[in-house]
C-alpha cells in the first residue's frame, strides 16, 4: 500500500479520532457509542498507517509527490 494521505491530512485525521473517542466514552450513549467509537479506530488507523482505502477507490492522493534524485 502506498501512502496517500499528505501530513496535513493526517493530524486532520488525528485529531478528530480524538474527537471521536472522546464522543464515545463521555457524550454518547448505547448503539452511537459504539459508531464513534468504531469512527475512532478508523480515523487513527488510518492517520497511523497513512493509506485511506477511500481515497484510493476514488483516486485522491493528498500525499506530496517526493523527487529522486
Amino acid at each position: 500500500m502506498k501512502p496517500n494521505e499528505g501530513t496535513a491530512d493526517r493530524i486532520i485525521r488525528l485529531t478528530l479520532s480524538v474527537v471521536f473517542f472522546t464522543l464515545a466514552f463521555t457524550v454518547t450513549a448505547g448503539l452511537w457509542t459504539y459508531i464513534t467509537a468504531g469512527l475512532g479506530v478508523l480515523m487513527l488507523g488510518t492517520a497511523v498507517v497513512g493509506y485511506c482505502p477511500l481515497y484510493a477507490l476514488l483516486g485522491i492522493n493528498t500525499c506530496p509527490v517526493r523527487k529522486i534524485s
